[in-house]
Protein backbone atom coordinates (compact mmCIF):
# COMPACT_ATOMS: atom_id res chain seq x y z
CA UNK A 1 0.00 0.00 0.00
CA UNK A 2 1.34 3.12 -0.92
CA UNK A 3 1.00 6.20 1.46
CA UNK A 4 0.44 9.72 0.71
CA UNK A 5 2.96 12.56 1.16
CA UNK A 6 0.91 15.93 0.39
CA UNK A 7 4.50 17.08 0.00
CA UNK A 8 5.52 14.92 -2.72
CA UNK A 9 2.21 14.78 -4.25
CA UNK A 10 2.41 18.66 -4.85
CA UNK A 11 5.41 18.80 -6.41
CA UNK A 12 4.61 15.68 -8.19
CA UNK A 13 1.68 16.96 -10.25
CA UNK A 14 3.26 20.09 -11.64
CA UNK A 15 5.87 20.40 -14.44
CA UNK A 16 9.08 20.07 -13.01
CA UNK A 17 7.34 19.16 -9.71
CA UNK A 18 9.21 16.47 -8.92
CA UNK A 19 13.20 17.29 -10.25
CA UNK A 20 12.73 20.49 -7.75
CA UNK A 21 11.45 17.92 -4.90
CA UNK A 22 14.49 15.71 -5.79
CA UNK A 23 16.92 18.64 -5.71
CA UNK A 24 15.60 19.51 -2.10
CA UNK A 25 15.99 16.25 -0.75
CA UNK A 26 19.56 15.68 -2.13
CA UNK A 27 20.82 19.52 -0.93
CA UNK A 28 19.30 18.38 2.74
CA UNK A 29 21.06 15.45 2.97
CA UNK A 30 24.75 17.33 1.73
CA UNK A 31 23.61 19.51 4.76
CA UNK A 32 23.06 17.26 7.20
CA UNK A 33 26.39 15.33 6.26
CA UNK A 34 28.12 18.34 6.50
CA UNK A 35 27.01 18.93 9.72
CA UNK A 36 27.58 15.26 10.91
CA UNK A 37 31.17 15.34 9.69
CA UNK A 38 31.50 18.56 11.82
CA UNK A 39 30.25 17.69 15.05
CA UNK A 40 32.06 13.97 14.75
CA UNK A 41 35.93 15.95 14.30
CA UNK A 42 37.58 17.22 17.26
CA UNK A 43 38.57 20.83 17.48
CA UNK A 44 41.76 21.59 15.93
CA UNK A 45 44.68 23.85 16.78
CA UNK A 46 43.68 27.57 15.35
CA UNK A 47 47.38 28.21 13.69
CA UNK A 48 51.03 27.18 13.54
CA UNK A 49 53.17 27.88 17.18
CA UNK A 50 54.38 31.20 15.16
CA UNK A 51 53.42 34.56 16.99
CA UNK A 52 50.89 36.39 14.56
CA UNK A 53 48.48 39.14 15.68
CA UNK A 54 45.05 36.96 14.99
CA UNK A 55 46.85 34.37 18.32
CA UNK A 56 46.34 37.40 20.78
CA UNK A 57 42.65 37.48 20.34
CA UNK A 58 41.33 35.05 23.38
CA UNK A 59 39.82 32.46 21.48
CA UNK A 60 42.91 30.97 20.28
CA UNK A 61 43.72 30.09 23.41
CA UNK A 62 40.77 28.18 24.40
CA UNK A 63 40.19 24.33 25.33
CA UNK A 64 40.91 22.38 22.17
CA UNK A 65 42.14 25.23 20.05
CA UNK A 66 45.70 25.35 20.86
CA UNK A 67 48.69 22.81 19.81
CA UNK A 68 51.29 21.50 21.56
CA UNK A 69 53.54 24.78 21.55
CA UNK A 70 50.78 26.56 23.01
CA UNK A 71 49.79 24.48 25.46
CA UNK A 72 53.88 24.14 26.68
CA UNK A 73 53.74 28.17 26.67
CA UNK A 74 51.04 28.37 28.41
CA UNK A 75 52.32 25.78 31.08
CA UNK A 76 54.31 28.18 32.63
CA UNK A 77 51.70 30.89 32.86
CA UNK A 78 49.32 28.16 34.46
CA UNK A 79 51.83 27.24 37.32
CA UNK A 80 52.14 30.65 38.19
CA UNK A 81 49.17 31.50 38.25
CA UNK A 82 47.86 28.68 40.43
CA UNK A 83 51.01 28.18 42.50
CA UNK A 84 53.01 31.13 41.98
CA UNK A 85 56.90 30.90 41.64
CA UNK A 86 59.15 28.42 43.84
CA UNK A 87 60.02 29.36 47.18
CA UNK A 88 63.79 30.68 46.25
CA UNK A 89 62.62 32.96 44.06
CA UNK A 90 59.49 34.36 46.25
CA UNK A 91 59.22 37.47 46.74
CA UNK A 92 62.51 38.95 44.31
CA UNK A 93 62.52 42.49 42.95
CA UNK A 94 65.21 44.00 41.01
CA UNK A 95 67.97 45.88 43.31
CA UNK A 96 69.18 47.84 40.37
CA UNK A 97 67.79 51.13 39.68
CA UNK A 98 66.69 51.83 35.82
CA UNK A 99 69.83 53.64 35.11
CA UNK A 100 71.64 53.99 31.26
CA UNK A 101 74.32 52.11 32.58
CA UNK A 102 72.35 49.18 34.00
CA UNK A 103 70.69 48.99 30.93
CA UNK A 104 73.03 49.06 28.66
CA UNK A 105 74.92 46.61 30.41
CA UNK A 106 71.68 44.52 30.10
CA UNK A 107 71.19 45.20 26.27
CA UNK A 108 75.00 44.12 25.51
CA UNK A 109 74.09 40.81 27.79
CA UNK A 110 70.54 40.40 26.16
CA UNK A 111 72.62 40.67 22.98
CA UNK A 112 75.03 38.24 23.89
CA UNK A 113 72.50 35.52 25.46
CA UNK A 114 68.95 36.13 24.25
CA UNK A 115 68.46 38.02 20.73
CA UNK A 116 69.90 34.65 18.86
CA UNK A 117 66.03 33.24 19.72
CA UNK A 118 64.20 35.98 21.25
CA UNK A 119 65.50 38.91 18.32
CA UNK A 120 66.81 41.83 19.00
CA UNK A 121 63.57 43.87 19.47
CA UNK A 122 61.91 40.87 21.53
CA UNK A 123 59.81 39.63 19.06
CA UNK A 124 60.29 36.05 19.25
CA UNK A 125 62.24 36.20 15.69
CA UNK A 126 65.96 35.83 16.47
CA UNK A 127 68.49 33.88 13.88
CA UNK A 128 67.34 30.22 15.21
CA UNK A 129 63.45 31.22 16.57
CA UNK A 130 62.32 28.85 13.24
CA UNK A 131 64.22 25.95 14.61
CA UNK A 132 62.53 26.27 17.90
CA UNK A 133 59.27 24.26 19.20
CA UNK A 134 57.28 26.39 20.62
CA UNK A 135 58.88 29.43 19.17
CA UNK A 136 60.48 31.76 21.21
CA UNK A 137 58.60 34.27 23.70
CA UNK A 138 57.35 37.17 22.79
CA UNK A 139 59.19 39.51 25.00
CA UNK A 140 58.34 42.44 24.14
CA UNK A 141 54.34 42.26 24.69
CA UNK A 142 55.52 39.76 27.87
CA UNK A 143 57.52 42.23 29.23
CA UNK A 144 54.11 44.54 29.21
CA UNK A 145 51.77 41.42 31.03
CA UNK A 146 50.64 42.00 34.76
CA UNK A 147 52.45 38.49 35.62
CA UNK A 148 55.88 39.96 34.42
CA UNK A 149 56.36 40.99 37.87
CA UNK A 150 60.41 40.89 38.62
CA UNK A 151 60.05 37.03 40.40
CA UNK A 152 58.44 36.25 37.92
CA UNK A 153 60.84 36.88 35.07
CA UNK A 154 63.91 35.56 38.01
CA UNK A 155 62.81 32.37 37.76
CA UNK A 156 61.94 32.00 34.16
CA UNK A 157 65.49 33.25 33.32
CA UNK A 158 67.24 31.13 35.67
CA UNK A 159 65.37 27.97 35.32
CA UNK A 160 64.58 27.91 31.88
CA UNK A 161 62.19 26.26 29.96
CA UNK A 162 63.23 22.39 30.19
CA UNK A 163 60.07 21.65 33.34
CA UNK A 164 57.66 23.23 31.09
CA UNK A 165 59.05 20.93 27.83
CA UNK A 166 60.71 24.31 25.85
CA UNK A 167 63.90 25.07 24.71
CA UNK A 168 64.64 28.13 26.88
CA UNK A 169 67.75 27.20 28.71
CA UNK A 170 68.77 27.73 32.37
CA UNK A 171 70.98 30.65 32.86
CA UNK A 172 71.25 30.15 36.17
CA UNK A 173 74.56 28.70 35.64
CA UNK A 174 75.81 31.11 33.00
CA UNK A 175 75.02 34.14 34.26
CA UNK A 176 75.04 35.87 37.62
CA UNK A 177 71.99 37.02 39.58
CA UNK A 178 73.60 40.27 38.84
CA UNK A 179 73.28 39.71 35.17
CA UNK A 180 70.27 38.08 34.95
CA UNK A 181 68.50 41.44 36.97
CA UNK A 182 70.08 43.77 34.50
CA UNK A 183 68.39 41.87 31.69
CA UNK A 184 65.49 42.15 33.25
CA UNK A 185 66.13 46.41 33.72
CA UNK A 186 66.85 46.35 30.10
CA UNK A 187 63.34 44.49 29.01
CA UNK A 188 61.73 46.60 31.14
CA UNK A 189 63.11 49.86 29.77
CA UNK A 190 61.42 49.00 26.17
CA UNK A 191 64.48 46.77 24.49
CA UNK A 192 66.11 49.78 23.66
CA UNK A 193 68.37 49.82 20.55
CA UNK A 194 71.91 48.72 21.55
CA UNK A 195 75.18 49.24 19.37
CA UNK A 196 78.61 48.12 19.47
CA UNK A 197 79.04 51.48 21.35
CA UNK A 198 76.39 52.09 23.45
CA UNK A 199 78.12 55.07 25.09
CA UNK A 200 75.39 57.43 23.70
CA UNK A 201 72.80 55.77 26.27
CA UNK A 202 71.47 58.12 28.57
CA UNK A 203 68.66 58.18 31.13
CA UNK A 204 66.48 60.20 28.81
CA UNK A 205 66.56 56.82 26.75
CA UNK A 206 65.24 54.48 29.35
CA UNK A 207 61.17 54.34 28.90
CA UNK A 208 60.13 54.09 32.98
Amino acid sequence: MVTSNPIRDRHATTPGGMAVFLLLIFIAAVLYAASATTQAQPATPCCSDRWDPAREQRGHWGPGRMGEGQRQRMARHWTFMHEGVPAEYAGQENPFESSADVVSEGGQLYATHCALCHGSEGLGDGLIANSLSPSPALLARLIQMPMAVDAYLLWSISEGGQAFGTDMPAFKDVLSEEDIWKIISYLRAGLPSMSEDSSGLNDQDIAR
